[in-house]
C-alpha cells in the first residue's frame, strides 16, 4: 500500500481533492456545509445522500470537491464509513493529495476513533490494484490522505493503526494474487519469514526433514504428488507487557490445490492459487499485531504445500498417519486442507493455548451455503464463539455460526482407519469438515473454525473489495486477538 495516512484537525493547504460527506437529511434540507451548492442542485443531478452516491460540485481553488453519501443519519455506522469512502477511492483517480472531511457530517454520537479507522479501510482497500503482470504503465494514485477530523493523538493513533491493518490486508491480497506456479511453498514461507524479521517475531521454518521428523503426515500426503517440497511456518509473538493469555492461529496454506487424483474441472482450478487465503491471512494479522498493539501472546502455524498429481500422489484409499498417531483413510484427495491442517492443529493444542483459531478456504459446500459474502463459524465453547462473532460485527467481515452435530460424527467412521476425511454423503459438507477438525484439537480447548471458501476471493468490485483474493480474516483477526478474553475454567 502507497497512501501516506495522516490526521489533521484543518484541512492542509496543498491537496487537490477535497471530500465531504453528507446524509441524506442534510441533503434535503440544508445542503452540505462547505459547498456553495443548494440542494435542488444537488437533487437535479441525482444525488440524495444515498450511501456511497458521489457528486463532484463547484468549489474555491483548484481542488476538485467531491461530495459523498453516508445514507440516511441513523444509518451512519463503521461499515457505512467504509463503503462511502471505498467510493471515493474510485473517483479520486488522477489526484494525488486528498482531505477527507468525513467526519464532520456525521450525527452526534459517532466514534471519532471508529469512524476514522473505516475511513482509512475503505480508501485503501478499495484503492488496491494487483499489478505486478500488468504491462500499462501504472496511474497516477493518491499518496497523501489527510482525515480532518477532531482529537489528538486518540485519532492520530487510529489512523495510524488502521493504515496497519490496511497494509497487511493488502499484502495478504498480493500473496492470494500471486500466481501458484511462483507463490511456490518455499516461496511463501520465505515471505513470511522476511515479514517476521521486520516485525521482530519469532519464526521457525521446517523444511521437508523436519516435517517428516515431526511426523506430520496430513502435510507429507497432500504433498507426494508435488515436484515441490512442503515446509511448515510457525511465529510467535510476544506483547511488551504481561500477556493476558495466548491464542494460537492456525492457516491452510494450499499454494494451489488441483484436487490432487480426485481432480478438479478446468473451471474449478481458476481461482485455486487463492487456496492459501488462510495463510496469507494468517500472516497478514501477524504483520500488524504489533503496531495495533494486540494484548496477548499469539503463537501462528501454517502449513504449506500445493496439491498435485504426479506419479506417487497420494491415492484415494491410501492411510496416513497425522501427528499424534490418528489414522485417516483418504477417500477424495480433494478433500486435502483438514488433513494438513489436523497436524496444525495438533500442534497448537500441544502448547497448551487458551484459545485455538483455524482459517481455512475448506469447503465448497460452506459456499453453498452461504455464498460468497460470509464466512462459516464452528467450533466449541459458546463464549468464545461469541467473541468471534462480535468481532466480525464489529470489522464487518461477516460470520455465521454453523452446528457441529454430534449425530453426524459417525458419517466419518472409517472400515480400515481412525477415520477417513470425508463422510461419502452430499449434504452437511461444511460440518462434516469441521467435525473432522475437531478430532484433532485438544481436549477442553476453545475453538473456532472459520470456513472462508467464498469471502476470500471475489470476481467483483463491491464495497471496499477489489476482484481476486480479499484478505478475509485479517481485520476480524486482529479484533478478536485486541479484545480476546480468556475462558475462566
Amino acid at each position: 500500500m502507497s497512501i501516506d495516512f495522516r490526521h489533521a484537525r484543518t484541512r492542509p493547504g496543498k491537496v487537490d481533492l477535497v471530500v465531504l460527506g453528507a446524509t441524506k437529511e442534510a441533503v434535503a434540507s440544508d445542503g452540505v456545509e462547505g459547498v456553495d451548492v443548494s440542494p435542488q442542485f444537488m437533487s437535479g443531478r441525482g444525488f440524495e445522500g444515498g450511501l456511497g452516491q458521489t457528486l463532484v460540485v463547484p468549489g474555491a481553488g483548484r481542488a476538485t470537491v467531491v461530495v459523498v453519501g453516508l445514507g440516511p443519519a441513523g444509518d451512519v455506522d463503521s461499515d457505512a464509513v467504509r463503503h462511502a469512502s471505498a467510493a471515493v477511492a474510485r473517483v479520486a483517480t488522477r489526484h494525488v493529495r486528498a482531505s477527507i472531511e468525513l467526519i464532520g457530517a456525521m450525527p452526534e454520537g459517532i466514534d471519532v476513533a471508529e469512524a476514522a479507522e473505516a475511513i482509512v479501510h475503505g480508501l485503501a482497500l478499495a484503492s488496491y490494484r494487483y499489478r505486478a503482470y500488468k504491462a500499462e504503465p501504472p496511474r497516477a494514485d493518491l499518496e497523501t490522505v489527510t482525515i480532518v477530523a477532531p482529537g489528538g493523538k486518540a485519532t492520530a493513533g487510529a489512523v495510524a493503526r488502521a493504515a496497519a491493518v490496511a497494509e497487511a490486508i493488502c499484502w495478504a491480497r498480493d500473496l492470494v494474487n500471486e500466481p501458484g506456479g511462483s507463490m511456490t511453498p518455499n516461496q511463501l514461507a520465505k515471505a513470511a519469514k522476511a515479514m517476521a524479521r521486520r516485525q521482530k517475531l519469532k519464526v521457525t521454518v521446517m523444511d521437508e526433514a523436519a516435517i517428516r521428523s515431526a511426523k506430520l503426515g496430513g502435510l507429507l500426503g497432500v504433498n507426494r504428488g508435488s515436484e515441490l517440497p512442503p515446509r511448515f511456518v510457525r511465529l510467535s509473538y510476544t506483547p511488551d507487557g504481561e500477556p493476558t493469555g495466548r491464542v494460537a492461529l492456525v492457516g491452510k496454506g494450499i499454494t494451489f490445490d488441483s484436487g490432487g487424483l480426485s481432480i478438479k474441472t478446468g473451471e474449478g482450478m481458476m481461482t485455486m492459487k487463492g487456496d492459501m487465503g488462510g495463510a496469507a491471512a494468517v500472516f497478514a494479522a501477524m504483520s500488524a499485531i504489533a503496531a495495533v498493539g494486540v494484548p496477548v501472546a499469539v503463537d501462528a502455524y501454517v502449513p504449506l504445500t500445493d496439491n498435485m498429481t504426479g506419479g506417487d500422489a497420494t491415492r484415494p484409499g491410501d492411510v496416513l498417519t497425522i501427528r499424534g498417531g490418528t489414522t485417516v483413510e483418504v477417500l477424495n484427495t480433494d478433500a486435502e486442507g483438514r488433513l494438513v491442517l489436523a497436524d496444525a492443529l495438533v500442534l497448537a493444542s500441544e502448547s497448551a493455548p487458551d484459545a485455538i483459531v483455524d482459517l481455512a478456504t475448506l469447503t465448497g459446500a460452506c459456499m453453498v451455503a452461504l455464498g460468497n459474502r460470509i464466512a462459516g463459524l464452528m467450533g466449541r465453547d459458546d463464549a468464545f464463539l461469541a467473541q468471534v462473532e462480535a468481532a466480525a460485527v464489529r470489522t464487518g467481515e461477516r460470520v455465521w455460526r454453523l452446528p457441529l452435530p454430534d449425530d453426524l460424527r459417525p458419517q466419518l467412521d472409517s472400515k480400515v482407519a481412525d477415520l477417513k476425511n470425508i463422510a461419502g454423503g452430499r449434504y452437511a459438507g461444511a460440518s462434516i469438515a469441521g467435525l473432522f477438525l475437531r478430532e484433532f484439537v485438544g481436549d477442553a480447548i476453545p475453538w473456532a473454525h472459520i470456513d472462508i471458501a467464498g469471502p476470500a476471493w471475489s470476481d467483483e468490485e463491491r464495497g471496499e473489495v477489489t476482484p481476486g483474493g480479499t484478505g478475509f480474516g485479517v481485520r476480524l483477526l486482529l479484533d478478536l486477538l485486541t479484545n480476546f478474553e480468556a475462558s475462566a475454567t
